[in-house]
């Protein structure tokens, strides 16, 4: 009979595909519970801070059994609020920068929207940005990291961060590369640089927040819902992002890339072993 000492290094050789399936699941559970109360704001609030919490508990569990460790550094009880607050305000700086550009250079044509929908895409942000970022961050980046190197990992979950959108439903090919350019290598190197989940979950949720929630924009692609505002930008499509979003148009990519770039002096990249 195997003994549990025995399984722990079997389990260790196949971390890479369990961690990855056992995040995929939660991504699309969170997504499927946002979608069943989706049309009640309060609840959509609340299921979406549970599904969050419930991540980041079921990833602590199933990282210690899998990789034996007895701390996730990665998600560490200390500094978490601090973590969260410094990628808020990075993430929200950089989407008010974004949008200020598009008003100034476009036309915006901004209303009135609903306080209470903007409480429900606070919830349903909330889930996404801790699933995708345990996700492409806590096993895809960190587990590449460890066997390529930094630079490969940052490229590699980047690409695949930004494919991943291409099943949204106004999804273009530029916008997914865009998300990959602008969004994932800022979330990645937020992460190399922090050692930290909770900086690019803060900035990740921040932005997202502020995008469908605050300024009632379309999102990576999908359909715009309504937030605090309604907010329609005209103009061409490489300064708006058109249906896909702000995040495909030049003034994202500017205002990530001048964060990504700060982030990177910040950043300790480690060779391949």
């Amino acid at each position: 009979m195997t003994t549990p000492t025995e399984r722990k290094p079997r389990l260790q050789r196949f971390r890479f595909p369990v961690l990855l399936v056992a995040t995929a699941v939660l991504l699309v559970a969170a997504r499927g519970l946002d979608a069943l109360v989706s049309g009640v704001p309060i609840l959509r609030l609340f299921v979406g801070i549970g599904a969050a919490a419930g991540a980041v508990f079921a990833y602590k569990w199933v990282t210690r059994r899998v990789e034996n460790r007895d701390e996730i550094t990665e998600l560490a009880t200390t500094g978490r609020w601090g973590g969260l607050g410094r990628g808020a305000l990075i993430g929200g700086a950089a989407f008010v920068a974004t949008m200020l550009l598009s008003i100034v250079f476009t036309h915006a044509d901004i209303g009135g929207g609903s306080f209470w929908a903007c409480l429900g895409v606070a919830g349903s942000m909330a889930s996404v940005a801790v699933t995708e970022e345990l996700l492409f961050r806590g096993v895809l980046h960190r587990i590449l990291e460890q066997r390529a190197g930094s630079v490969i990992a940052i490229v590699v979950s980047s690409l695949f961060f930004g494919l991943t959108h291409l099943i949204n439903g106004n999804a273009t090919l530029w916008g997914t590369l865009a998300i990959a350019v602008e969004g994932g290598t800022m979330l990645a190197v937020a992460y190399t640089a922090t050692r930290s989940l909770w900086v690019p979950i803060g900035l990740h949720f921040a932005w997202n927040w502020l995008q469908g929630g605050v300024f009632g924009t379309a999102v990576s692609g999908a359909e715009s819902e309504p937030g605090l505002l309604r907010t329609v930008l005209s103009g061409p499509d490489a300064l708006t992002g058109g249906s896909f979003g702000p995040e495909a148009g030049l003034f994202a990519l500017v205002c990530c890339l001048a964060v990504t770039a700060l982030l990177l002096r910040r950043a300790k990249l480690i060779p391949r072993r």
